[in-house]
């Protein structure tokens, strides 16, 4: 279980809104924690469910909170993807099973005599079904029992939905504060700056990646795309490298950023590069996606690749003359 200690600043700031709230009487029943993934939304909602649930003090607060870190606690439930029917794979979709449990949950006496607190994360999964039954219960708030809703893309949700929950929006911080933030995770100054620009602002992603040498892959796929035009090396190698492992997503994603960088910088001068480095990356975007359904990624990836040599024709010929 996070404590407030650990929290990023932007964090804090939406923690501390939110128990102001809370105090003053002014949290209604259905809160809706959103904003973009990796700004740790969840984080903020167990604490504040800690919070929530120790109310009373003394040995009852000491004992909500050692429940709540082992995910014991009788008054809290935590929604997400359960395993399907064959349990061999987690569920891509939040199902009605699950949020009628909600309804029956928040129907019962709190078995501390506090609150109950159903955290639903990602609530963006929630399917059309489980939607309809979530509204009732949303419509139907009793006293002291919470519905908190956290989501990247509150849009996927009903306007229903939406309209009976208060918002508690993530925003990405200040470039300041994020780069002394991830300074402060103990990176150096010229590789945070580098990643928080390639996140375009986004601490949580900078962070991820220069843990993971995320940042490290993305100078890779832009040698990689250096190598292409230049003719050094065969779409089909490429694709079949880009393809080996489960980082082809994220290698997308990087290349996809690197034609939006190109563009940004080439724009003035030349539009009709502009142009097609816009249009490659709406393809990038679109190849990413297809690595989620059943086309063979490493036919679709050689396409996108070939695509990428006829936006650097130009360049080519005039390397050759």
């Amino acid at each position: 279980m996070p404590t407030t200690s650990s929290f990023s600043p932007w964090q804090q700031r939406a923690y501390d809104q939110t128990i102001a709230a809370l105090d003053a009487g002014r949290l209604g029943h259905g809160l809706l924690i959103c904003g973009p993934a990796g700004l740790g939304q969840r984080a903020v909602a167990e604490a504040l469910a800690l919070h929530v649930l120790s109310q009373g003090g003394g040995a009852q607060a000491e004992r909500s909170s050692q429940l709540i870190a082992a995910g014991t606690h009788p008054d809290l439930q935590i929604i997400s993807f359960i395993p399907n029917k064959s349990g061999d794979k987690l569920r891509t979709e939040i199902v009605i099973e699950q949020v009628r449990e909600i309804g029956q949950k928040l129907s019962l006496t709190p078995q501390y005599g506090v609150a109950q607190v159903v955290i639903v994360d990602p609530a963006d999964a929630i399917n059309r079904a489980a939607c309809n039954a979530l509204l009732k219960t949303l419509e139907e708030p009793q006293p002291g029992r919470y519905l908190w809703l956290v989501s990247s893309d509150p849009a996927r949700l009903p306007q229903t939905v939406r309209s009976r929950c208060q918002r508690l929006e993530f925003k990405l911080p200040p470039y300041a504060e994020a780069l002394a933030w991830l300074q402060q995770q103990g990176h150096g100054d010229a590789d945070a700056r580098e990643a928080l620009d390639a996140a375009r602002g986004h601490p949580g992603l900078a962070d991820s990646w220069l843990r993971e040498e995320g940042l490290v892959l993305r100078r890779e796929v832009a040698k990689d795309l250096e190598q292409l035009a230049a003719g050094r090396t065969g779409a089909v190698a490429l694709a079949q490298k880009w393809c080996g492992d489960e980082r082809a997503a994220l290698r997308l994603r990087f290349a996809a950023e690197l034609a939006l960088a190109q563009a940004s910088s080439d724009g003035l001068t030349a539009p009709e590069r502009l142009n097609k480095l816009a249009a490659w990356f709406d393809a990038a975007n679109r190849t990413r996606d297809l690595l989620r359904t059943t086309v063979r990624a490493d036919l679709a990836v050689v396409e996108l690749l070939l695509a990428w040599n006829r936006v650097n024709e130009r360049q080519q010929a005039r390397g050759n003359r």
